[in-house]
């Protein structure tokens, strides 16, 4: 038996790698695609899920009332991108953006510290748990470089501030040296990806008490399904940028021990692979490293110590049950086949009899 799992980076309305779609996908049929991808992330053990870029606050209502099986949704709402940054889905033709807060997209353009402190202060109006901002360059963006630096350090102080006024915090798209330390230099507390991490970086996050969420399975699964799944041509090129350095990056995170979380953000049909990511992570740590990062480091980020990712009194419910011993074989979660699943004392997953 183990806790309930945390998946600490997803997107539940991505129900193509083509997120410049998503912009113009009605409401409610992007609603469909994401009540049936929960429902799966549940049938693979995961109770608990952070949506970073686009969940919103119906989904998670709709899943706390039980109108919507799935797991318990930890939502920051769009993701606050520059003119020409990770969230800006638009090709170097394209002027007009057709992002709209009424639709399944996953960013928001603001630019300048008064429009980045506006744009936060209305995902918080929503109820936002934290706050994500691209702190650099992305593959599944069109224009900008993965290599690029996203957001002044006033940008990103303006969003941290509003954060931290509401309780709550920011996390930070960064692959680079560069990004991660200009994001911690702001007062970020959540790192994404971190792929081209050197041990410098590594020492600066270790030392500002932030928390890393790598998600190495999205870029494997980029590589082998991409064109399938509707990924742009520009996107397909950066792939191979941050595929081969993401490993590297995942042992000296380790090595440096740091506080790391599970995450995939895998994208449309991908999505399917998500428990892959324990069989990447199972070749660079040992399995009780990987289970906590899905469980007991996971709670702390998402500030439910206590409450998730453990098995005690007062806690919530939540519960997996297998019949291997994933200390031994952890290809019993890669491979996830669970007996049951119990969210909140209830079963919400039995596996049929063989």
């Amino acid at each position: 038996m183990l806790p309930g799992l945390i998946d600490c980076h997803v997107h539940v309305y991505a129900m193509t790698a083509n997120l410049g779609e998503l912009e113009t996908t009605a409401p409610s049929y992007a609603t469909m695609h994401a009540a049936r991808l929960m429902g799966d992330m549940l049938d693979r053990g995961f109770t608990t899920v952070r949506d970073t870029g686009g969940g919103d606050h119906g989904l998670a209502m709709a899943q706390a009332e039980g109108l919507l099986r799935g797991p318990r949704l930890f939502f920051g709402g769009k993701s606050l991108s520059q003119t020409g940054g990770h969230g800006d889905t638009r090709v170097p033709g394209q002027q007009r953006s057709h992002a709209s807060n009424c639709c399944a997209g996953l960013g928001v353009i603001a630019d300048g510290p008064d429009a980045v402190r506006r744009a936060a202060r209305d995902q918080l109006r929503t109820g936002a748990h934290h706050l994500k901002i691209m702190a650099g360059g992305g593959v599944a963006s069109p224009t900008d470089r993965v290599d690029s630096i996203q957001y002044s350090l006033a940008e990103m102080r303006a969003a941290v501030e509003e954060a931290q006024d509401a309780n709550r915090y920011v996390a930070a798209h960064a692959y680079t040296p560069a990004a991660i330390r200009r994001a911690l230099d702001a007062g970020v507390r959540s790192i994404e990806h971190a792929n081209l991490l050197d041990h410098a970086a590594a020492e600066a996050i270790g030392e500002a008490g932030a928390f890393v969420t790598m998600n190495l399975v999205t870029y494997w699964a980029l590589k082998e399904f991409g064109v399938e799944m509707g990924l742009p041509a520009a996107s397909r090129a950066k792939v191979d940028d941050v595929l081969s350095a993401g490993e590297n990056a995942l042992r000296i995170a380790d090595e440096m021990g740091l506080d790391l979380c599970f995450g995939t953000d895998l994208l449309g049909g991908m999505q399917v692979h998500q428990s892959e990511e324990f069989a990447i992570r199972a070749r660079h740590q040992d399995p009780l490293s990987v289970i906590r990062s899905a469980t007991t480091t996971a709670a702390r980020l998402l500030e439910r110590e206590g409450e998730l990712g453990v098995i005690r009194e007062g806690a919530h419910a939540d519960l997996i049950v297998l019949d291997r011993d994933p200390l031994e074989d952890l290809t019993v979660l890669s491979e996830p086949d669970p007996v049951l699943v119990l969210q909140g004392g209830a079963v919400v997953y039995e596996r049929a009899p063989r």
